[in-house]
């Protein structure tokens, strides 16, 4: 199959503009338009990875962290980066990396977390702010259901648990097509007026272009009045976390028990003093310090991350704690969380976890 396919399936799924500013996701080596017959899911990118891709037969890496960060200035394989560059590039491999997008989406990388510690209905812990916008078009009324349900099929229209949400109000539109136009309704040179449907469907940032494309094409006018009103509301189901209740609730030292149980932690550092009993979690894969607040304010009882500094942990309380399990061992289950993405979305496609440990902290 072509990799394009496995890519827009990614990307339907997590868009590359919910990544954060600062990372590198997509397609880092390799052509779209590559034939490929087998994928080999892993965290990080190693030279051990990229052997054991070879060694198995598979001519595409989906990972979850980027190996390119930066813009390569060489390749003299004086560096891993490089090392995995100039391997991937000598074996026709390619690389494709789903990162901080893949942590703001409501079904990611924090959701695999949610399943693996029990966690029913997960909600996003700190939402994203202006990722919503508001689509005003003006549609003549015989035309609104068909240029709606275009709309609604390209992402419109979802607030929280409800789709195809709109709001419609008629009114009556105006409009003198010239010489050169080629009216749907009208005459040229002369001033038409014509019942209209006020449409307005709120639409997600990443999902404007491609609803405002299904609009047109399914609008009957050549120019088509629309409005675009970027807004200030929260969006719920994109932003950083996620938090939740556990089914029953535990006793805290059970709770840290299960964690090093579930993420396999050599340790799990935490901070003392701290509640009873566990029942509202929040946590966030890979490093997590930037949410400690937001996790308090929504009265956590404990929040989990990786790669807390040492003055963080002195924002716990006695009713709020804090718990380091390590940056791998949060997002150790990314992997497996694509790979049965794929694998539904294409079950002829021939994918393999890594076998590869590619943690590089050890603890003893």
């Amino acid at each position: 199959m072509k990799l394009v396919d496995i890519i827009d399936a990614l990307e339907q799924w997590a868009p590359k503009n919910l990544q954060e500013s600062y990372d590198n996701s997509g397609l880092q080596i390799g052509s779209r338009n590559k034939s490929v017959k087998k994928a080999l899911f892993t965290l990080d990118v190693t030279p051990e990875v990229v052997e054991e891709a070879k060694n198995k037969g598979c001519d595409l890496i989906i990972a979850h962290h980027p190996l390119i960060f930066k813009p390569l200035k060489k390749l003299t394989e004086s560096n891993l980066v490089e090392k995995c560059v100039s391997l991937l590039i000598k074996n026709d491999i390619a690389l494709y990396t789903i990162h901080t997008n893949l942590d703001n989406i409501d079904t990611g990388v924090n959701y695999e977390i949610a399943q693996q510690l029990g966690i029913d209905s997960p909600k996003i812990l700190q939402p994203g702010k202006s990722k919503l916008n508001k689509l005003v078009v003006f549609v003549p009324v015989k035309d609104t259901d068909t240029v709606a349900d275009a709309m609604f099929k390209n992402g419109a229209g979802h607030i929280g648990k409800y789709s195809e949400c709109s709001f419609q109000s008629n009114g009556t539109g105006t409009f003198k097509p010239n010489e050169d136009a080629n009216p749907h309704v009208g005459k040229r040179g002369k001033r038409h007026l014509e019942s209209e449907t006020k449409l307005e469907v709120i639409v997600p940032d990443y999902k404007v272009s491609s609803v405002i494309k299904a609009m047109k094409q399914a609008h009957p006018y050549e120019e088509v009045a629309y409005d675009v009103l970027v807004l200030d509301n929260t969006f719920e189901r994109i932003g950083s976390g996620m938090i939740g209740d556990l089914r029953e609730p535990m006793d805290a030292t059970a709770f840290l028990d299960k964690l090093k149980e579930t993420f396999n932690c050599g340790v799990v550092k935490y901070t003392r003093n701290g509640p009873k009993l566990i029942k509202h979690v929040a946590f966030c894969g890979g490093s997590g310090s930037f949410l400690i607040h937001a996790a308090k304010q929504a009265g956590a009882d404990i929040f989990i991350t990786g790669d807390v500094t040492y003055h963080s942990f002195f924002d716990a309380t006695e009713t709020f704690m804090i718990a380091d399990i390590g940056h791998y061992e949060s997002e150790q289950f990314t992997s497996q969380h694509l790979m049965r993405y794929i694998n539904k979305k294409f079950p002829t496609f021939a994918t393999l976890l890594t076998t590869v440990q590619t943690n590089p902290v050890n603890t003893h």
